[in-house]
């Protein structure tokens, strides 16, 4: 007997949502900006910074499902402005986080230490780097109506649920890098060149991320 996930007036069979959860932790695996992204932040800054910026990307990634889900996202794939003003907007702010490594002194940011960065800000740099991304709405738009289908409810609503379970596998995935990394950061929080050298690698990785985010094609 088929196993079925009610959702509402959705059912999707316990074996598809297995598939896309598991081929979702592969995504989140796979090295790309987003988990780069996570690991230099948590290696700079410690490990509940890191966990700062995994929340602040999951919740981009809420604004992505959404937009995928009531059908926003096919703007950016159909029109070459929005698609270059929004990827432009995360080049900018990219590269003003790599302005910001390179110019950290060694004793302006204690790696694996409590960052000096808020809350708020470190969950606001999540946010900007996943919402500024195009890339991540049209990879939605392409990668989850794969496990949808018509006969099985609201399309809308399989979305919503396909896009969460992203997210948990993303929260799951970039969680542990955060650790990990903190990890490192810690090891090395006792040398001053250790330091400067994270800041000028995270520097060149953001701007690298930034010239890579801006000279994307649709």
């Amino acid at each position: 007997m088929t196993l079925l996930f009610f959702v509402g007036c959705v059912m999707i069979p316990l074996t598809a949502l297995l598939a896309f959860f598991g081929t979702s932790i592969l995504l989140g695996l796979a090295p790309g900006p987003d988990n780069i992204f996570v690991l230099t932040q948590s290696a700079l800054r410690g490990r509940g910074a890191g966990l700062l910026v995994t929340l602040g990307l999951c919740t981009g990634l809420v604004v992505h499902t959404l937009t995928v889900s009531f059908g926003v996202a096919a703007i950016f794939q159909a029109s070459t402005l929005a698609f270059t003003a929004l990827k432009l907007v995360g080049a900018c702010y990219l590269l003003y986080l790599a302005w910001q490594a390179f110019h950290a002194s060694a004793s302006g940011v204690h790696l694996g230490q409590r960052s000096s960065l808020g809350p708020w800000q470190l969950y606001r740099r999540g946010i900007i780097m996943n919402i500024t991304n195009p890339k991540v709405s049209i990879f939605f738009l392409a990668f989850l109506p794969q496990f949808a289908d018509p006969a099985r409810g609201s399309l809308t609503l399989q979305m919503m649920l396909l896009g969460g379970l992203f997210i948990l596998a993303t929260l799951l995935v970039f969680g542990a890098i955060a650790l990990l990394a903190g990890l490192l950061g810690q090891r090395l929080s006792q040398s001053a060149r250790a330091e400067r050298i994270m800041n000028r690698v995270a520097g060149t990785v953001f701007a690298g991320l930034a010239l890579k985010l801006a000279t994307t094609q649709r």
